[in-house]
């Protein structure tokens, strides 16, 4: 039997929905043991409310618990790269929060960190669990969908002043960008996870909503590399929220359930091109067994990697992918070209595509 695994939280903000969706649906393989925040008074009220006796305002404090076996940061991501590095340094395992780093070139660091650690490093990407989400995966694995023709992306939500009150959003330097890396960055993972690698994109962004630094509006076409042509589009101007993702194999179409914040969840639309095919898929899904979403299953499915059971549920690669459509998007909408995929140190925003002003 695999033992319980000590957590200790940085932020907690996010960091409440850690503990609520992934750590006590799992305490039979977790246990947080320690918070860190800078503010004492929620700092305070998430220790009280969940019984966590060890609190500090010093990330390094955690560094040196010795029992501490995991750490999770939930901070804004302008604190990610520092952190991740220093906790991969001291031996722990990682949790962390999109975005992973800023920049391609951090990611690459934090990537060459690991392979150096004897800490396993999961990136959150907590949209990918559930049991919709997971349908069409082996649907797409088991070879029955077939040729990938086309696919959307829609990321419709909204974010009024309220939200911006908030001093780290809605700025270059410590949120890292807009929409495209806090909020679309989520179905687009999911896009590629289901579709593979973006070959190239032309795409656009704007800020037309509210008055901030980054954008909140965003376009773009893209090319895949099966050759499956797809277009994204997001806002945080919506007067309803939804998130919705229409692919089309084949022999299938898949669309999404609407749920802005769990696409994943329920079951998705699932459109066999014929009888046979509907047969290969009632065949492939006939002992399905629910699966949790978000969180829940992200963490459990983290704590089996950690004991050798199975593969990490995201890795620092798919951030990496994550990032490196961010890069060619900013790219892109400066230049008013196609960016070719991947990316490498030779790429003039590989270093940070935040623009010379802000940083």
């Amino acid at each position: 039997m695999s033992r319980i695994l000590n957590v200790a939280i940085v932020g907690c903000g996010i960091g409440r929905s850690h503990i609520v969706e992934g750590y006590l649906p799992n305490a039979d393989k977790f246990r947080v043991v320690a918070l860190c925040d800078l503010n004492p008074e929620r700092l305070d009220a998430i220790g009280d409310e969940f019984g966590i006796q060890r609190r500090t305002a010093n990330f390094d404090d955690l560094l040196t618990m010795d029992d501490v076996d995991v750490i999770d940061v939930c901070t804004p991501p302008g604190a990610h790269l520092s952190m991740v590095l220093a906790a991969l340094r001291a031996g722990k395992h990682v949790v962390c929060e999109k975005p992973l780093v800023g920049s391609l070139r951090d990611v690459d660091l934090v990537m060459a960190e690991e392979k150096r650690s004897r800490g396993k490093l999961m990136p959150v990407f907590q949209y990918r669990f559930g049991d919709g989400i997971e349908q069409a995966k082996k649907i797409i694995d088991a070879g029955i969908a077939g040729k990938p023709y086309v696919g959307t992306v829609e990321t419709m939500w909204r974010r009024e002043a309220d939200y911006y009150a908030v001093p780290w959003r809605g700025k270059w330097k410590t949120e890292l960008g807009g929409v495209l890396m806090g909020h679309a960055i989520h179905p687009h993972d999911i896009f590629t996870y289901l579709m593979g690698d973006i070959a190239r994109m032309f795409g656009r962004v704007a800020t037309r909503v509210n008055d901030i630094e980054v954008e909140d509006c965003i376009s773009a076409s893209l090319e895949m590399t099966s050759g499956a042509l797809a277009s994204f589009t997001a806002t945080l101007g919506s007067v309803d929220e939804i998130t919705r993702i229409r692919l089309q194999f084949e022999n299938v179409t898949f669309e999404s359930d609407h749920a802005p914040y769990n696409p994943g969840k329920e079951l998705w639309k699932i459109l066999p091109r014929n009888d046979a095919v509907k047969a290969e898929i009632d065949r492939l899904l006939e002992n399905w067994v629910p699966v949790p979403s978000r969180f829940q299953t992200q963490m459990a499915r983290f704590h089996d990697a950690i004991n050798g059971l199975g593969p990490l549920p995201v890795t620092s690669a798919d951030s990496r992918r994550a990032l490196e459509l961010v890069t060619a998007f900013y790219h892109s909408s400066t230049t008013h070209t196609e960016v070719v995929l991947p990316l490498g140190p030779e790429h003039p925003l590989y270093e940070s595509w935040v623009p010379a002003a802000f940083r």
